[in-house]
């Protein structure tokens, strides 16, 4: 683990191998952004058949006080064949300044790897936040992503794995909460590359006051790709009449034997099933408060850092003491 800086210099072969060869430069003003600007980022190689059993924890701190400022933080993580490893990407704001934060991370899980990958996004509400993660897979390679956004003005997330080996297993899990006047716009798109993958995408929206979120989920299954099982989930809760959601579940298939399925909902709090707790005696307040943590429990539920599961389950009860105070 070192800076991408210093990797560049002391282990260039590597890094010259993998870095900037997924992350679509050419296509994707931002990234392309981020390649020409980074100066610096995290690098995380993970060797043949080692077992990282400690999370690797990186910690993006922004305290600008004065002039916008433009950050373009660059991330590669690198696990090698029989190799597992947990790495938790964490942004936050020491204040309300203004900036824009546009984060590349590109991940490369080797043979018979093991990756488990948190974006947690907590950055001040007056801030931009673009970020893209994208993933490289090999032959039997498993990848769980977990994003967990809360701040940002305006945040687009982008979250792409390409399952290019036979029997990978991919699972994009996220859950975008909003207020105000946030603006949360979500990306995923999931190519299965090889034969005999599975994928599943589970998302969860949580809108409030006058915030928009979106949600474009895309699976796409090439030519060959036989016998995928992939399966795509957004569900939405609106929490006022002036939120508003935009979600669009697709899918891409070029491949007559395949297994895909997907959908989105959007809705309001259940009033019968809010009614049914007030009935037996809980208040209005502490009622809600049950139902959105169930309604967020299924996000949580398969993180495997406890520290970092019990600090967003804080988070998330902080987050709907402040919603009902207003």
């Amino acid at each position: 683990v070192k800076s991408l800086g210093d990797a560049i210099e002391e282990d260039n072969e590597v890094v010259e191998k993998h870095l900037s060869k997924y992350a679509d430069y050419q296509n994707d003003a931002f990234i392309s952004l981020n390649t020409s600007y980074f100066e610096d980022g995290v690098f995380v190689s993970v060797a043949r058949s080692a077992i990282i059993e400690k999370p690797i924890y990186v910690l993006y701190i922004s305290n600008e006080d004065g002039d916008k400022a433009f950050v373009n933080p660059r991330n590669l993580i690198v696990a090698e064949d029989n190799s597992q490893v947990k790495v938790v990407e964490h942004y936050v704001s020491t204040n309300d300044s203004v900036y824009l934060s546009n984060v590349v991370t590109e991940i490369v899980v080797g043979e018979n790897a093991n990756v488990e990958h948190y974006m947690l996004q907590l950055e001040s509400k007056k801030a931009f936040n673009i970020s893209t993660l994208r993933i490289q897979q090999e032959r039997s390679s498993n990848i769980t992503s977990h994003s967990i956004l809360v701040g940002g003005a305006i945040v687009r997330n982008n979250v792409h794995p390409v399952l290019n080996g036979e029997g990978c297993n991919s699972n994009i899990n996220g859950l975008f909460m909003s207020n105000d006047r946030q603006h949360m716009d979500n990306f995923m798109r999931v190519e299965h590359a090889k034969p005999h993958c599975d994928s599943r995408q589970f998302y969860n929206g949580i809108l409030d006051d006058k915030s928009r979120g979106v949600f474009h989920g895309r699976i796409v299954v090439h030519e060959g790709a036989m016998l995928t099982d992939a399966k795509q989930t957004n569900r939405n809760l609106l929490l006022s009449d002036t939120a508003q959601i935009d979600t669009k579940p697709q899918l891409e298939i070029y491949n007559d034997d395949v297994k895909c399925t997907h959908g989105a909902t959007i809705g309001q709090m259940d009033e019968e099933a809010l009614f049914y707790l007030r009935s037996r005696g809980v208040p209005e307040k502490e009622a809600k408060a049950m139902m959105l943590r169930a309604f967020t429990y299924e996000t949580l539920e398969c993180m495997t850092i406890e520290p970092i599961k019990e600090s967003m389950e804080s988070l998330i009860v902080e987050w709907f003491e402040n919603s009902f105070n207003q």
